[in-house]
């Protein structure tokens, strides 16, 4: 089976089209190698798939042709302990306050340091 089809089927992401964006990307590795998404998988082999800056290791459990319910795309895998540990952890993490940082791309915009300017100066003024 394509590991794009895979990847949509097991609901790890929308549409097929987004699945194969992030197999091209190299956001999802297969056995610890950045593959095509038209590689073939099989029950066994260990995938790394990482979404924003969640990342899954799991294990493929079964294959299926269409898309289904939740509850039946969860026993296409199973995640690895190690792994549902550090997601765990990372969830917790965000839910208690999100890294002010993360969202920070880059030089501030001519408009963010006016705002920055302002604030420093009117904090000297006091």
């Amino acid at each position: 089976m394509r590991l794009d089809k895979w990847l949509w089927a097991a609901r790890f992401f929308k549409t097929r089209g987004l699945a194969q964006d992030a197999v091209a990307g190299g956001r999802v590795k297969l056995n610890g190698d950045r593959v095509k998404a038209a590689h073939a998988i099989r029950p066994g082999d260990s995938l790394v798939i990482r979404i924003d800056e969640i990342e899954w290791q799991v294990m493929v459990r079964g294959l299926a042709e269409r898309r289904g319910p939740a509850q039946e795309a969860k026993k296409l895998y199973e995640e690895t302990p190690a792994g549902l540990a550090e997601r765990q952890k990372l969830m917790d993490l965000r839910r208690w306050g999100a890294e002010p940082a993360l969202r920070l791309k880059g030089r501030p915009t001519k408009r963010d340091r006016r705002l920055m300017e302002k604030f420093a100066d009117s904090a000297d003024e006091s």
